[in-house]
């Protein structure tokens, strides 16, 4: 059975380490050795799943994911030796007086960039052989070198001497030096086994382990090669701080030294390993033991043939150079040497090499084989005709170019080198995609915010805009591959580090696309955005949660193209569907943030306090499209409704109700829920009344009667209570404005809106109808009102959606209208005239065609047309206008059907009193086709009366 892979079960790991380390709670460093321990581990569980599958083609799969993973946790571990193994000091009291040519060549490379570097590459591709080493060991159980004593010992050819064979090319001593000193070979089984053993005896240097070979060899009967593996005493010759520690103070060498001069013996021993592995090549020896000998002079040329995979390759190359570098540092210490320039110039390359071929002219003999820097080592390995053509092939290898950059310093390239392969097309731009390299983009993305962090205080300005410019792209990238594995808690942790637009940007379209899905799902993408960005920011540079919710509010309003019939005649249609959508994305402002985020409960209040002011402007707008006497329900407000109501039951909790800004929001979603109430009992109402008008009223039952005068009356009762409001009027548009007469005001109002024909089918809009529309909107007022207030109208087809048309209206303020109190409680001017528009009164305008409404805005403004305030008693006055007299009609319609069933019209008369009061205000709201229609009401009301009253009088008998 397949396992998933380490992308897909330790995305969360990945993302809670970086995530600790960005808090501060694991230092970077320590960070990219958990980032290698997690590939390795996955690694190893795609492998034992892979050991136990019977498929072969899936088991192949598993086997390159395992390796891709292993390859990823080679370029963590480079990264560490490189940027997070930070500088390790010498301690003093390790070294002894006079000191050691070990002790001189472990201060060098602590104090030579070059050399350091060198060290710690060769420390990396050690640590990466001995890694493999123990897990071939932990999967075969058995451990490399495991052989039984004397196994080197020859016996078959003491076997061969002893039945003396007078065959002159077989030696005719035992001892280590014959073959070389009688130029004759051993028997074949005794050579097989020695380079068996040698082979070894190589795998264990590479892997670091020199004590190991060292005693394997030991083991195997050969201490004279032990001895050649590790001179002086046994001690470790290796540059490092370990092996100044591990050789404590030891005076082996020191004696040596005192004696021989510092180095000299170090020379010697280089130079007789140098003549053994030529003279092992020349007699077509061992390849393996050619190849150790040969490691220990930097003779490249010997140790490369066996070198056949890229990270042999470069360790040898590397350790070759390191090597050198140290023999020529301590070459100033001998009596013989050349002066320093001479030999800075040599391994320059300015100088002919040395003709001497003696010790003393040692590094001379290897120094034309070493690279002169970084960049020459890689090219090296790149076509360099030493280097097995596996090796050049595998520069060409993705893992290989990540870590040849950066061992040459060049992460400005390597970060355009992930988003060259990283980069979608041009086509192919869905968030919703699934990637083709998901472990590429998650390493490129965690590469950029180590890197970011790491190098945040010496960043070269080039290194430092790729990692803004590029890095934002990989990070995005990777966003949105979580994102399309449905990871919606861990895109903040990664989103958070982006740019602040495109922060900002890319929370708001994963907002859009979760918006249908799961409340679960929701909330889970809701606290990753709260819980790793601050709910609000004094910093312009960072994003923040509050500019977030703005923008999906702001973005949920607009009205989006959508592909309609060639008729059009489903887009008014669709415009009522939007407004389902528009509600749920109140949704976001109703979850309750996490008890760990500071302030949490102030978050809260802020939250609920936002979606009770943009939940009131959504109500505005969704009245103004739910005038038709319909009896499907209007699909927006009543989700809005619903998702309010368990919020605002802990309101008393969260904010203060004395607040005014607080208190008129309340007041206002109040207003609404009862308006709504009412539209959603009418609605019932008129769905009975149309189901029994269909049935012949003889085979009507009893309850379908009373159903309908129950609804009737309900519908009634609710009116009542809306209209008749004495201490506050019914969505009070009364207030104050904040500006003086004396200031330069003018009121904006903007609206996005679809021509509505009778029969609720859209009129495409064009130039001549909006031209038309101008002209009928300018009608509705006097010339004297359009000048004294200049008055501007622009009516223009949407640039969103050419369904739709953009009406723009614009006035100065005035006395009661912008300045003062406004007291009409009407909208005042700009209300006025789009009140004729929603009714489909336009005089100079196609009869009967009206605005529906999509956004609806409206703002002071100073001279210059910048926003000042909005001015929400505009937008409620147009809601008055529209909303009260069609309440009056609605609920005449109601009496009217119960006076039918025999009840009284007294409410009839309350609602005819109510109209012509002049206290209450409700006659200017009507326009002339709804006063006629009330009339007309008015008068069947009184016909029923007369009827009633005919009815109640006495017969003439």
């Amino acid at each position: 059975m397949y396992v998933p892979h380490e992308g897909e079960t330790n995305l969360t790991a990945f993302a809670s380490l970086l995530d600790s380390a960005i808090q501060g709670l694991i230092p970077f460093p320590d960070v990219i050795l958990k980032f290698e321990r997690t590939c390795r581990n996955a690694s190893e569980s795609i492998r034992s799943a892979a050991a136990g599958n019977l498929r072969v083609v899936e088991d192949k799969l598993m086997q390159q994911k395992a390796q891709l993973l292993l390859d990823e946790a080679a370029s963590w571990s480079l990264l560490w030796y490189l940027y997070g193994k930070g500088y390790e000091e010498l301690p003093a009291e390790l070294f002894v007086s006079p000191t050691t040519s070990h002790q001189e060549a472990c201060r060098f490379v602590a104090t030579n960039l070059t050399a350091q570097l060198c060290l710690r590459i060769v420390l990396w591709l050690e640590g990466l052989a001995s890694e493999a080493l123990d897990l071939e060991k932990k999967v075969r159980g058995s451990h490399i070198g495991s052989y039984l004593p004397s196994s080197g010992v020859w016996h078959r050819t003491q076997r061969y001497l002893k039945r003396k064979n007078n065959d002159s090319s077989i030696v005719k001593h035992v001892d280590f030096d014959a073959p070389t000193r009688e130029g004759a070979r051993l028997l074949p089984d005794d050579k097989k086994q020695d380079e068996l053993l040698l082979e070894d005896v190589w795998t264990l240097l590479r892997a670091g382990r020199l004590e190991e070979a060292s005693e394997l060899c030991r083991s195997a009967g050969q201490a004279w090669r032990a001895a050649t593996l590790c001179p002086f005493g046994g001690i470790d010759l290796f540059p490092s701080l370990d092996a100044l520690i591990k050789n404590e103070k030891s005076r082996t060498l020191q004696s040596i030294e005192l004696e021989s001069g510092v180095g000299r013996q170090w020379r010697l021993w280089k130079w007789a390993s140098y003549c053994a592995s030529e003279k092992i090549a020349e007699q077509d020896g061992g390849r393996y033991e050619m190849a150790v000998y040969a490691l220990q002079c930097s003779n490249l040329k010997r140790v490369l043939p066996i070198c056949t995979d890229w990270e042999s390759a470069c360790w040898a190359m590397t350790k070759s150079w390191l090597d050198v570098q140290v023999d020529l540092q301590l070459s100033q210490y001998q009596t013989s040497r050349p002066d320093d320039k001479q030999l800075d110039d040599d391994m320059n390359g300015t100088q002919p090499m040395l003709s001497s071929v003696g010790p003393e002219s040692w590094p001379y003999h290897v120094l034309d084989q070493q690279p002169r820097d970084v960049a020459a080592l890689l090219q090296k390995l790149h076509s360099s005709d030493l280097v097995h053509e596996t090796v050049s092939r595998a520069c060409r290898e993705q893992h290989r170019q990540i870590e040849m950059n950066l061992i040459s310093g060049n992460l400005a390239h390597l970060l355009d080198l992930l988003w060259s392969w990283l980069s979608p097309s041009e086509e192919d731009q869905n968030i919703s995609r699934p990637l083709d390299d998901p472990e590429m983009i998650r390493f490129g993305a965690h590469i950029v915010l180590v890197l970011r962090y790491l190098l945040s205080d010496e960043m070269e300005d080039e290194l430092g805009e790729k990692l803004v410019t590029v890095g934002d792209l990989i990070i995005n990238m990777y966003v949105r591959y979580l994102f399309s594995e449905h990871q919606e808690e861990l895109v903040g942790v990664y989103a958070s580090q982006l740019e602040r637009d495109l922060c900002i940007d890319l929370f708001v379209e994963m907002m859009e696309l979760r918006l249908n899905n799961s409340l679960h799902t929701m909330y889970k993408l809701f606290l990753s955005a709260v819980e790793y960005l601050p709910f609000s920011s004094g910093d312009a540079s960072k994003a923040c949660f509050e500019e977030i919710i703005e923008r999906v509010l702001s973005k949920s309003r607009q009205t989006e193209s959508s592909k309609y019939d060639e008729d059009f005649s489903d887009v008014a249609q669709q415009h009522h569907l939007q407004s389902l959508q528009k509600a749920m994305v109140i949704q976001w402002l109703c979850f309750t943030p996490p008890s760990s985020i500071p302030d949490f409960q102030m978050i809260t209040g802020k939250l609920l306090i936002r979606a009770l002011m943009h939940s009131n402007t959504l109500f505005r707008e969704f009245s103004l499209i739910s005038m038709r006497r319909v009896p499907e329900l209007p699909a927006g407000p009543h989700k809005l409704l619903a998702i309010l109501a368990e919020p605002l039951k802990q309101k008393g909790n969260l904010f203060s109700l004395e607040d005014p800004e607080v208190s008129d929001n309340l007041q206002e979603f109040e207003d609404w829920h009862e308006y709504y109430s009412l539209d959603a009992t009418y609605r019932s109402w008129l769905k009975v009344e149309m189901e029994n008008a269909a049935v012949s009223p003889e085979i009507l039952s009893a309850e379908e009667k009373d159903q309908a005068v129950a609804t009737a009356r309900e519908t009634l009762e609710l009116a009542f209570v809306l209209l008749l409001k004495h201490e506050r009027p019914w969505l009070n548009a009364v207030e104050s404005s904040p500006f003086e007469s004396s200031e330069l005001i003018f009121l904006e109002l903007h609206a996005t809106a679809i021509l509505c024909l009778p029969s609720g089918e859209c009129m495409l809009p064009d130039a001549t109808s909006c031209t038309a529309l101008t002209s009928a909107l300018y009608s509705t007022v006097s010339e004297e009102d359009v000048l004294d207030r200049q008055l501007k109208v622009d009516v223009q087809i949407s640039s969103r959606d050419p369904c739709c048309i953009e009406v723009s209206l614009r006035c100065l303020a005035a006395e009661g209208d912008g300045y003062g109190l406004h007291e009409a409680n009407d909208g005042g001017l700009l209300a006025a005239i789009m009140a004729a528009g929603f009714k489909g009164e336009l005089n100079r305008f196609q009869p009967g065609v009206s605005m529906e409404i999509s956004r609806l805005d409206a703002w002071y403004s100073d001279g210059n047309g910048s926003v000042e305030s909005t001015a929400a008693y505009i937008i409620r006055g147009l809601c008055r206008r529209c909303c009260l007299p069609e309440t009056i009609l609605r609920s005449m319609q109601a009496s009217i059907s119960l006076s039918e069933a025999g009840e009284s019209l007294d409410n009839c008369d309350k609602l005819i009193e109510l109209v012509a009061s002049s206290e209450s205000g409700m006659m200017h709201l009507f326009s002339q086709q709804q006063l006629q229609e009330f009339l007309i009401f008015e008068r069947e009301c009184f016909i029923c009366k007369m009827e009633l009253e005919e009815e109640q009088l006495p017969s003439d008998d």
